[in-house]
């Protein structure tokens, strides 16, 4: 976050051809690979990147106490966050995961800032894992300002709440309910001394979503809170603790940005390159407790892709526990797809395959949507 009254600074040797083959067998079927070892940040304002696109950052700035993240490979997790600050004022610190830029330090190959009026998608995915012994909301951020600017405070930021535990409530006041991305939420609307705060709140704790930024940016601009020729310069998902929060952990998060009718940028590593127009078919064997789903992606575009990302959110009760032809971003809620080396790419016309099995409870139903490299797919 920006610094400000609500948010400051923020097997060796010789074993073998066999033992060969069953280590190849065992990494396909694997629901994730594993791009670095788990980093631990103590440092007040000390960062690390993942996925080679993201940066996670601690930002503890509300209080002198101890606070440690690790991160991970598709986000981070709070492991100590000791005192507590009044709940009628500010949190004591923002750990997040963003893409974009905070005070000069931009997250590899971001496409942000983005004028507004240049972007037809920001699609974006989140997973939060809770706990309830503390007081805290689950925010995901959204930063404009009318220069494209990569330091400083940004004159507009959009807070959506995903979950809030304890008597905490957003800057400013409520200004009734909107229907933003297809969920229902309270606005709350006010300034904190630097900057404009537009808050959405959900009615109840929501675990993992995919969704659309501009949705939320086009809210602010018909509130007169930002304007078409402004810029989208980060977006941040994490935590805001008044007290405790140990345990709290963003599980998955992607951000892309999407401008014209171009699907992506090539040799961008945040936004991998290529036609995007796609249609994927989404085939299941469902028994009493388990699944397996044969997923296909068909580039439909006039352009190949050169590598490939499939992001969609597993309906609630489902968690995969193996997969093939794919690196999987985790086994629940937001889940992002990726390729292996030999079917990175995608010619036009052209397809590729993956899978995976995995349990469920409950119900059982597909994902509502697919966003290929950033882009939606059309679900056959």
């Amino acid at each position: 976050m920006r610094p400000s009254p609500h948010h400051a600074r923020s097997a060796r040797g010789l074993l073998g051809a066999l033992l060969t083959s069953l280590v190849s067998l065992a990494a396909l079927l694997t629901t994730a690979s594993v791009a670095q070892a788990d980093t631990t940040i103590c440092q007040p304002f000390g960062t690390t990147t993942i996925q080679g696109r993201y940066v996670v950052q601690n930002n503890r700035w509300g209080t002198s106490a101890a606070q440690c993240i690790t991160a991970t490979d598709s986000g981070f997790r709070i492991t100590q966050a000791d005192g507590s600050v009044p709940t009628n004022g500010a949190p004591k610190s923002y750990p997040s995961v963003y893409n974009g830029c905070h005070y000069t330090n931009c997250s590899p190959g971001t496409n942000f800032p983005a004028q507004l009026s240049t972007v037809s998608t920001a699609p974006s995915s989140i997973s939060y894992s809770y706990v309830n012994d503390a007081v805290y909301d689950a925010a995901y951020d959204i930063w404009l300002d009318p220069t494209p600017r990569t330091d400083g405070v940004n004159r507009t930021e959009i807070m959506i709440w995903f979950n809030k535990v304890g008597s905490i409530q957003p800057i400013g006041s409520p200004v009734g309910n909107a229907t933003v991305g297809g969920r229902d939420w309270q606005v709350w609307s006010g300034n904190n001394g630097s900057n404009d705060v537009l808050s959405f709140v959900a009615p109840s704790a929501v675990s993992s979503w995919s969704f659309d930024v501009m949705d939320f940016a086009r809210q602010a601009v018909s509130r007169g809170l930002a304007q078409n020729n402004w810029y989208l310069t980060s977006v941040q998902a994490g935590f805001e603790p008044w007290q405790n929060g140990a345990g709290l952990a963003v599980t998955s998060f992607s951000s892309a940005v999407n401008t014209g009718s171009s699907g992506g940028n090539p040799g961008d590593p945040g936004n991998p390159g290529g036609s995007t127009a796609c249609k994927v078919a989404y085939a299941t064997n469902v028994w009493q407790g388990g699944f397996t789903a044969d997923v296909a992606i068909t580039n439909t575009g006039s352009s190949p892709v050169s590598g490939w990302q499939l992001a969609f959110a597993l309906p609630s009760g489902q968690r995969i526990t193996n997969a093939w032809n794919a690196n999987l971003s985790s086994s629940s809620g937001a889940v992002t797809a990726s390729n292996v080396g030999h079917n990175g790419q995608i010619a036009a016309g052209g397809q590729v395959t993956f899978g995976f099995q995995g349990t469920a409870d409950g119900t059982f139903a597909k994902p509502s949507g697919f966003n290929l490299n950033g882009t939606a797919c059309t679900a056959v």
